[in-house]
């Protein structure tokens, strides 16, 4: 599987997730370092060969009755970008670029993304071909995201 294949025909929604479902997001990991991270083994899943994601990391996963859970958390960070020289951006899970999100070919995912930025916003899947509601384009084909709230985008792959 390529990455233009990886939303290919997927049915995709964004819904605001009530607050007795954020009892069950799956807990959001952060990483304060820009270093190179070790692949992430998959503990469960399909196998696959992870990648190495330079200057960045994989964000865990969690299996939920077969759908493989990632949560991202959109918010400021500081970056270091050369020594002793700090940036202000915006990231996810306390990177920019935020971490990879990895899936293969049959997998079934829910997104959860979180808004901690202090005005609203969407997530575009760059090189990704998927629906047009799914494109990240707020209050043109998907609603945006409100500071404070989290959405879940999901997809059911044809072929799973």
């Amino acid at each position: 599987m390529n990455r233009r294949n990886f939303f290919t025909g997927a049915a995709v929604a964004a819904a605001s997730v009530s607050s007795v479902a954020m009892a069950a997001l799956p807990e959001p990991v952060s990483q304060a370092s820009a270093d190179t991270a070790p692949p992430l083994a998959p503990p469960n899943g399909r196998p696959y060969h992870p990648v190495v994601t330079l200057n960045g990391w994989t964000t865990p996963w969690r299996m939920n009755q077969g759908v493989k859970e990632f949560h991202l958390v959109a918010e400021p960070v500081v970056r270091e970008v050369a020594p002793g020289f700090f940036v202000n951006m915006w990231g996810y899970n306390g990177q920019s670029p935020g971490p990879t999100i990895e899936v293969v070919e049959g997998d079934r995912v829910r997104i959860f993304v979180t808004n901690r930025l202090p005005e609203n916003t969407t997530i575009h899947w760059h090189g990704q071909r998927l629906p047009n509601g799914m494109d990240g384009v707020g209050g043109l084909n998907q609603p945006h995201i409100p500071p404070g709230k989290t959405y879940v985008k999901w997809c059911r792959w044809p072929w799973a």
